[in-house]
């Protein structure tokens, strides 16, 4: 009996020494769970890991027939490649200094099978060399990052935005927003800016800016707000208190040097050498600065003032206000007496016809048939953010309030 007994407790003493070998010494030659294999890589959407690829840019006057031939393709390939092009892409078009890659096999033979060309920064055509051959067409896989950007002005906006690293088309989107109710030329050293706004990403490099959300710029100590919502479907700008920033009218109806001349009963003709009523705004620009309406409406007259005014374009906004541009070098395509014309519209050119010492646009109000001062004319709002909708909208501008005062340049969070 003591016999076995001994034997059960070795017994017992070997399986405690196998579970502890087991489960709690680790043997270098244990062996170990298969890994998963890497996900493939994946270019244009198509898997590259067993491609060479050459990234390389249109040069001067090369087309598609040069850039096969040079990695190989034979030239039966190519004319069978470029008659497929036809209703896909015009290779007419393809554009000195745009991208393109190739792939080419890892093999010895190193055989182009791929040549991918980006048309757009966001679009690209694939030409398949091997198998069957095939063309189309494909866009990019685009994110959006939501990230923040602010600084000091120093000069202009411009300069403020290409100083600070940011995309300087931020500077044309807030022109366009704050069109209504900022002066930008009134903008002055030491004003600021802070901006959130959609980065796209596309194949991992940033290819341009989506929505603004929201700005505040400080111009001469006081903030004007702004905050992307969209009630009734349609989207907008609004302040801190939900006024709508798009106004009846734009402030100016081209980008301006300097004002000439101001608004005036009594003024003394450069030409004519007398004193007589100027009833406009002499706006001093370079021959061809494109000149905007500065709201909806019908062109009513296209003529040449024999008078001196030179080509001018009459455009009647409502039963209230009506517009006047003179002295234009030509008009934009298209316009016509009866046209129906949209806020910043273009509709002809700065130029010197008439009686004029120099290029200039002469620009004109008239309020119920009466002229008045453009630069004291004061124009009306756009509706407001509806009630129905303002707690929406003041949750919304209260979150963008708080990723605005933050300051921290960067992404922000990421939307699909």
């Amino acid at each position: 009996m003591k016999r076995v007994l001994e034997i059960v407790i070795l017994l017992l003493i070997s399986l405690a020494i196998i579970f502890l070998i087991r489960y709690f010494i680790r043997d270098e030659y244990m062996e170990a769970p298969p890994a998963d294999p890497p996900p493939p890589q994946m270019k244009y959407g198509i898997v590259i890991d067993s491609f060479n690829l050459f990234n390389r840019t249109v040069l001067k006057d090369q087309n598609l027939s040069d850039i096969l031939t040079y990695y190989g393709v034979d030239y039966q390939t190519v004319d069978n490649i470029i008659r497929l092009s036809q209703p896909v892409f015009d290779l007419r078009k393809l554009r000195t200094g745009n991208s393109y890659t190739v792939m080419c096999g890892d093999d010895a033979d190193q055989q182009a099978h791929y040549l991918v060309y980006e048309d757009s920064p966001v679009s690209y055509v694939v030409y398949r060399l091997t198998d069957s051959l095939c063309v189309y067409r494909n866009v990019k896989d685009i994110k959006r990052i939501v990230t923040t950007t602010h600084g000091s002005i120093s000069s202009s906006l411009w300069n403020a935005m290409i100083g600070s690293g940011a995309d300087p088309a931020l500077a044309m989107e807030l022109s366009d927003i704050y069109a209504w109710t900022v002066d930008f030329f009134g903008i002055q050293k030491g004003d600021t800016y802070d901006v959130l706004y959609e980065q796209l990403i596309a194949e991992g490099d940033t290819i341009g800016i989506g929505k603004v959300l929201a700005a505040c710029l400080n111009n001469d100590g006081h903030p004007f707000y702004a905050f992307h919502f969209v009630q009734d479907s349609v989207a907008g700008y609004y302040d801190e208190q939900a006024r709508n920033l798009r106004r009846a009218f734009l402030k100016a109806p081209l980008e301006y040097r300097r004002i000439s001349s101001k608004f005036s009963h009594s003024r003394y003709h450069p030409v004519l050498k007398i004193r007589r009523p100027h009833h406009g705004v002499d706006y001093a620009a370079p021959v061809g600065t494109p000149v905007r309406t500065i709201g909806d409406g019908v062109v009513v007259q296209m003529s040449y003032q024999k008078g001196g005014g030179g080509r001018m374009i009459k455009i009647r906004h409502n039963t209230t206000y009506t517009t006047i541009y003179m002295h234009l070098h030509g008009y934009a395509k298209g316009m016509r007496e009866g046209l129906r014309v949209r806020q910043g519209d273009v509709i002809g050119y700065v130029g010197s016809s008439g009686l004029s010492t120099g290029p200039h646009l002469d620009f004109r109000v008239y309020k119920n048939g009466t002229p008045i001062d453009p630069l004291k004319m004061e124009s009306p709002p756009a509706d407001p953010v509806k009630p129905v909708y303002r707690p929406q909208f003041d949750s919304l501008r209260m979150e963008y309030t708080r990723q605005l005062t933050q300051k921290n340049q960067g992404i922000t969070n990421v939307t699909p």
